[in-house]
C-alpha cells in the first residue's frame, strides 16, 4: 500500500520574510503554476548555437549564501551539466497500459526459458527451514539475547519482541509444513490464485502477481503490482535475487552507494571495497545491464550509475555485515539528445491525506548487476512518447534560473531554525534535462515532458545544542532539492509531478 504524503505548499509568493545575513528581495520572480502557463509556451529562435552558449550557462557555478543569522547556509559549488543540443522541445507522453502484453515483454526480457512458480506456495517454509529457525531462536535465548532483532521496549520497559512466542509460533507451523518446497508452475499474469492460509484455501488478486523464478544464477522473487486501469495506469515490476542468510528473520536490504560512499558517514565503505565485493568489472556489468534494458524495447539509454551493497543486521552497514555488492545502472529516455533527468524521487505522491485523486509516478528503470548477473530490477510506469507540443521551446537564461533557485531555497527553508540549530546545503550538481509534469485533476495517465533545471546535493545539520545530526557533502547524491521549469521558471514539486 502506497504511503500518502502530505505536502506543504507555498500558496502565495507575495511574502515578506526576515533573513539573517541576506535580505529577501521585495519582488519575487517565481511565477504561479497553471495550465495557462503550459498553453503559452513559445517557440524560440533557432540560432544553431548550443544551449550552453545561447543561455549563458557556465561549466561550474559557485556561490555561498547565508541566512537566518547563520542558521541556514546554501553552499553551491556545482558542475553544470547541459545536453549538447541547440534546442529542446516539449513532448506529450502517456502511460503504457499495464496489460498482459507488457507483462510478457518484461518476463521474456529477464526470464526467457526459466521456470516460474507460484511465489506464495514456493516461499512457504519447509519443515527443515522451520526447524533451523527454531534452533536459531533457542540459541539466542540460551545466550540471553532476548531482543536479537533490536525491536526495543515499550514505555514500561517490556520487549516488543517475545522470543518465547516466536518459538511457539514456529513450532505450531511445523506440523502442517511440507517436507519439500511446493512448486506450482505458473505464467506471470494478474488474477492468479495463491494460498491464503494453512487450510488450503486460495485467494486471487486482480492486479498483483508474486512469483519465484529458478534460473542458472539462482532464484529470484518476481513481483508485479498494478491498478484498476479504469482508475490508474500505474504498474510496478520488482525483480530481486533471493539472497541466502543464516537467520531468515534478521533484517537485510540493498543500500544505495550514495549513502555509504560519503567518507563522513558512520556507514562509510570505500569504492575499492565495493568494487572488490561486487567481483565484476564495471565494463562487464554495464554491458549486461545495457543488453537487458535494450531487450525491453522501450528506447531506454544509460543515464548514470552507482554502487549498491547488500547487508544484514540491525545496526546499519559495515564491512563486516556487507555480503554482496554490485553496480546499479539508471536508465532513462533521451529525446532528440536530451535525457529525462534521473532523481531518487519516484513521484506518485498524494497532495494530502484526504486526497481522492490517483497519482501517477515517473517512469523508472534501474538494473543492479553483480558477479552472478542480475541482482535487482526496478521498472515503473513505462511511457508512450507522443507528439511534440512546442518545437524549440523558448528557455529562460541561466542567470534568471539561478535567481529563482536562490530565492526559493531560502523561502522553502525559512522555518528551518525552529527545528534545527543550523543547516548547510551542499549543492554539487546542476542539470538541464526533461521531467514529466501532469495535471492530476484532469488526467492521471497523460502528461508533458518539459525541460527543467535540477539542483542535486545533501546537507550538514546540527541540533539546537550544536550536536551534529547529519553530515553529507552530497558528492554522489541523486536527490534534487529544487526543480525549476526551464521555460517559465515555475517550481516543480517532484513528489507530486507538477
Amino acid at each position: 500500500m502506497r504511503k500518502k504524503y502530505k505536502i506543504l505548499f507555498v500558496l502565495s509568493l507575495c511574502v515578506s520574510m526576515v533573513a539573517g545575513c541576506e535580505k529577501t528581495p521585495d519582488d519575487l520572480i517565481v511565477k504561479e503554476k497553471g495550465a495557462e502557463n503550459i498553453a503559452a509556451y513559445e517557440s524560440g529562435e533557432d540560432t544553431g548555437d548550443l544551449l550552453r552558449e545561447t543561455l549563458g550557462i557556465p561549466e561550474h557555478y559557485i556561490k555561498e549564501s547565508v541566512y537566518e543569522d547563520g542558521g541556514l547556509v546554501i553552499d553551491t559549488d556545482a558542475e553544470v551539466i547541459v545536453p549538447d543540443v541547440n534546442s529542446i522541445d516539449t513532448v506529450n507522453v502517456t502511460a503504457r497500459e499495464g496489460n498482459q502484453e507488457l507483462i510478457d515483454t518484461v518476463t521474456k526480457a529477464f526470464f526467457e526459458g526459466d521456470k516460474i512458480y507460484n511465489g506464495v506456495s514456493y516461499s512457504r517454509m519447509t519443515k527443515a527451514e522451520i526447524e533451523k529457525q527454531i534452533t536459531i531462536l533457542k540459541k539466542y535465548k540460551a545466550e540471553n539475547n532476548l531482543d536479537p532483532y533490536q525491536y526495543g521496549t515499550d514505555e514500561n520497559g517490556n520487549l516488543y519482541f517475545d522470543i518465547d512466542q516466536a518459538i511457539e509460533n514456529y513450532e505450531g507451523r511445523y506440523q502442517d509444513a511440507s517436507d519439500d518446497v511446493v512448486k506450482e508452475e505458473v505464467t506471470p499474469a494478474f488474477g492468479l490464485e495463491y494460498p491464503s492460509g494453512e487450510d488450503g484455501k486460495k485467494i486471487s488478486y486482480d492486479y498483483e502477481f508474486l512469483g519465484v523464478v529458478e534460473t542458472k544464477n539462482g532464484n529470484y522473487e518476481y513481483r508485479i503490482s498494478g491498478e484498476d486501469p479504469s482508475i490508474s495506469k500505474e504498474i510496478h515490476f520488482r525483480i530481486s535475487k533471493m539472497m541466502e542468510q543464516e537467520d531468515r528473520q534478521e533484517f537485510s536490504a540493498w543500500q544505495e552507494g550514495e549513502y555509504v560512499r560519503n567518507p563522513e558517514s558512520e556507514q562509510y565503505l570505500s569504492d575499492e571495497f565495493l568494487k572488490n565485493l561486487a567481483g565484476i568489472s564495471y565494463e562487464e556489468a554495464e554491458k549486461q545491464a545495457k543488453d537487458k534494458a535494450e531487450s525491453l524495447g522501450m528506447d531506454l539509454e544509460l543515464y548514470d550509475w552507482d554502487y549498491a551493497v547488500f547487508y544484514h543486521g540491525e545496526g546499519g552497514v559495515t564491512e563486516q555485515n556487507s555480503t554482496d555488492a554490485g553496480y546499479r545502472f539508471y536508465f532513462t529516455r533521451k529525446i532528440s539528445g536530451t535525457p529525462i533527468t534521473y532523481t531518487s524521487d519516484r513521484g506518485g505522491a498524494y497532495v494530502s491525506m484526504e486526497s481522492t485523486e490517483e497519482p501517477w509516478g515517473y517512469e523508472v528503470c534501474n538494473i543492479l548487476i553483480g558477479d552472478d548477473g542480475i541482482l535487482e530490477v526496478t521498472l515503473d510506469n513505462p511511457y508512450v512518447v507522443g507528439e511534440v507540443q512546442t518545437k524549440n521551446a523558448k528557455l529562460m537564461d541561466f542567470g534568471s534560473i539561478i535567481k529563482i533557485y536562490e530565492q526559493m531555497m531560502e523561502i522553502s527553508n525559512a522555518d528551518i531554525t525552529e527545528y534545527e540549530g543550523k543547516r548547510t546545503y551542499h549543492i554539487k550538481k546542476i542539470t538541464l534535462g526533461y521531467s514529466r509534469i501532469y495535471d492530476p485533476l484532469k488526467d492521471n495517465s497523460g502528461g508533458l515532458l518539459v525541460p527543467v533545471w535540477d539542483f542535486f546535493g545533501r546537507f550538514d545539520s546540527e541540533d539546537k545544542e550544536g550536536n551534529v545530526t547529519n553530515k553529507d557533502s552530497g558528492e554522489y547524491s541523486t536527490q534534487s532539492f529544487m526543480t525549476i521549469n526551464a521555460i517559465d521558471g515555475t517550481v516543480i514539486d517532484r513528489s507530486l509531478g507538477y
